[in-house]
């Protein structure tokens, strides 16, 4: 385990992302999702080690949150940290908004409280930063305030480039950074991971699997029968010209995991904690034996001959973007 940038939290490498089991009925959904079946892939992920579960208000618009009370009301074992985020109001259609005023936030919280059924959150995060400078240090501000009043014990942000970061250290230090990173998308090893790892900064990376693009199982027989409202059926990262290049990254993926005996996306995931300016990496799973694959890529030790096989991959994703 590793201690989360200047908290108390120490956490397993691969935490567990609930952002496909909020379920349908708002802009970012993965479609339909099994309530019951997103319980047992929560409970399998505890039964093997994993300490810690991320989370965020906007998942399913609460559901999210609410299927991992469930969850925890359920299980018997240590409780795991709960991260989850701010930041991002719903409109009645669905449709995320990003909105930072204290008033905001302070609302937000009271309401993730109540439906994680916690007195205090462990780590609060903000989800997505806004252009307006001053709203965004109102937001900032009021994290720490949270902070100070109990509400939460640590906070930390997501998305947020340097000079945001550096806009909030200024008001208040920041525990954790959560950007993507995957082999797909690895922009952040130019300025962000430095720029945490010289701060001391903690970072828990999500879609380390490229929402599940790299996990051996997606072909593009699949992408076209993906439902209308499965977000990703429409990103570019599943759609020509970049599918053929993605695809390419799983089949080195895939020589590796055959080595070494594991799935591609534990290869995938094994890629991101390999760069020493990652804490964790946040990894989905809708089902119980999918955890079991992903799992495993805590323990996972890409060789230097492994990671140099892959490096032309994210050379090549760096350039698309």
């Amino acid at each position: 385990m590793k201690q989360l940038g200047n908290s108390d939290l120490f956490i397993t490498p691969v935490g567990y992302g609930s952002w496909a089991i909020g379920g349908p009925g708002w802009q970012f959904a993965w479609g339909n999702q099994n309530d019951e079946d997103s319980i047992a892939a929560i409970h399998r992920a505890l039964e093997l080690g994993v300490n810690w579960i991320d989370t965020a208000a906007v998942y399913g618009l609460g559901h999210s949150e609410e299927i991992v009370t469930r969850a925890l009301a359920a299980w018997s074992g240590p409780r795991p940290y709960v991260f989850t985020k701010c930041g991002l109001r719903w409109e009645a259609d669905g449709r995320p908004r990003r909105q930072l005023t204290a008033e905001s936030i302070r609302r937000e919280c009271e309401d993730s409280l109540r439906r994680l059924k916690v007195e205090a959150i462990d780590l609060y995060q903000i989800h997505w930063p806004v252009e307006d400078a001053q709203e965004l240090e109102e937001g900032w501000s009021e994290m720490a305030k949270l902070q100070r009043q109990g509400k939460v014990r640590w906070i930390g942000v997501s998305n947020f480039d340097v000079e945001q970061m550096k806009r909030a250290q200024a008001i208040a230090p920041i525990t954790s950074l959560q950007p993507p990173y995957s082999l797909v998308h690895p922009e952040v090893e130019q300025e962000i991971l430095p720029y945490c790892e010289q701060e001391g900064i903690g970072v828990i990376v999500y879609s380390p699997m490229a929402s599940g693009l790299l996990t051996g199982a997606m072909t593009r027989e699949r992408i076209a029968s993906l439902p209308e409202d499965d977000w990703r059926k429409h990103h570019p990262d599943f759609n020509e010209p970049n599918l053929s290049d993605n695809l390419e990254f799983v089949e080195r993926l895939r020589a590796i995991g055959k080595r070494l005996g594991i799935a591609p996306g534990a290869a995938a995931i094994a890629w991101t904690l390999a760069n020493p300016a990652v804490t964790a990496a946040i990894v989905g799973a809708r089902k119980r034996q999918q955890v079991d694959e992903v799992v495993v890529a805590a323990k996972t030790r890409l060789t230097q001959e492994d990671l140099a096989y892959l490096e032309p991959a994210a050379e090549l994703a760096g350039r698309a973007q």
